[in-house]
């Protein structure tokens, strides 16, 4: 299989295994415990904290480690600014739109993003006191200009979240530049393993607490620590870090290549949020006529791993909420899939997806199974 859905989910990197390792099979302290083995394990936590902090730029007393990104965006959207009213984007991951079903959302241009102007005008029109916008979004790879954003959210008062799960390690991020109150990130993005994440926090920034029951975390989150996950989550950071400029680059020139020789294949393609910033290694793109859950069953057929969006949506027969909040009519929505890329991706990768391509189009409309379903 041929794996080309790294926004979903990144393949653990076998040196992230190995630094795990010790810690599934031989050190098992609780971390909070005060014997020795509890301290060795708090310090494997502690480097872990630094080793996160020093990917995204904040200080290490501000990560919060949490379980994934969806439990941190949930905790950020109950826990910060309570009982003030909530802004969220509306093309924002479910793990913020359904944590604050009721909060007002914010349009996009078409391009996907929000501009600092349109931000501007929609918090003067809709009020509100703590906004969520992502850094990237999951589908599209669609950047915005959190900076900028964060700015213009100070302008009016508010605080501003944001959930950097595809950007960080991918893009250059800075927490402490950023002028965000809050980030959430997650470690199975990055090639470290499932289970693990974390909210940052600024200094002085008041937070609800999370879980209850113990001092975890400075009292804010209990719970027993997944101390095997952490320090992996930590090496895949380390690792990013020094990696991430040399490895953004080759995949960004892979994935450009791949757009080019796409269009000219098939001139009625979309590639969504094309013509805005992106996150180098994704493209999310639709033909007329195809089906996206039809074309992932002939692409698995032809080993080919793909998603049509959000991983939390697959199996769904609606349109993408993110292309429709940027104004893509719904048939087209209907057929968009998206490729994305990571470090374990080689350019022959796509070669193989653009001949399996040319080879599915080929079986429309001459009553085979794939025909039927994508269409004539």
């Amino acid at each position: 299989m041929t794996y080309l859905d790294h926004n979903a989910t990144s393949p653990l990197r076998p040196e992230v295994l190995d630094a795990m390792w010790p810690w599934l099979n031989k050190h098992h302290g609780n971390s909070q415990s005060v014997h020795q083995a509890g301290r060795f394990s708090r310090q494997a936590v502690e480097h872990a904290r630094q080793q996160v902090a020093a990917l995204v730029g904040c200080e290490a007393a501000e990560v919060i480690f949490t379980a994934g990104a969806t439990e941190a965006d949930n905790w950020a959207l109950s826990g910060l600014r309570s009982g003030q009213p909530r802004l969220v984007g509306a093309t924002e991951h479910d793990a913020v739109l359904q944590a604050v079903p009721d909060a007002r959302r914010l349009a996009v241009e078409a391009s996907g993003q929000i501009t600092p102007e349109g931000l501007r005008m929609q918090i003067a029109a809709q009020g509100g006191a703590l906004l969520s916008i992502m850094w990237a979004n999951n589908e599209t790879g669609v950047l915005n200009d959190i900076p900028a954003l964060a700015a213009v959210a100070a302008e009016h008062g508010c605080g501003l979240h944001s959930d950097a799960v595809q950007a960080a390690g991918r893009v250059p991020v800075n927490f402490q530049a950023s002028g965000l109150e809050a980030m959430s990130l997650s470690s199975h993005k990055m090639g470290g393993p499932l289970g693990a994440g974390a909210l940052i926090v600024r200094r002085g920034v008041e937070i609800a607490r999370g879980q209850r029951g113990g001092s975890h975390e400075g009292g804010l989150r209990a719970g027993t620590l997944n101390v095997p996950a952490i320090v992996g989550f930590g090496h895949a950071c380390e690792m990013l870090q020094t990696e991430m400029s040399r490895e953004s680059g080759r995949i960004q020139a892979w994935r450009d290549a791949f757009e080019q020789r796409l269009r000219q294949t098939f001139p009625e393609v979309e590639i969504y949020g094309a013509d805005a910033p992106r996150i180098p290694n994704t493209s999310f793109f639709s033909l007329p006529g195809w089906h996206s859950e039809a074309l992932l069953m002939a692409l698995d057929k032809h080993d080919l791993a793909l998603a049509s969006g959000s991983a939390c949506h697959s199996g769904t027969d609606t349109p993408s909420h993110v292309l429709a909040a940027m104004g893509v009519p719904t048939e087209r929505a209907l057929g968009a899939v998206r490729m994305s890329l990571g470090y374990s991706s080689q350019d022959s990768d796509l070669d193989q997806l653009l001949d399996a391509l040319v080879a599915i189009d080929a079986t429309r409309g001459h009553g085979s199974v794939f025909g039927e379903l994508l269409g004539p």
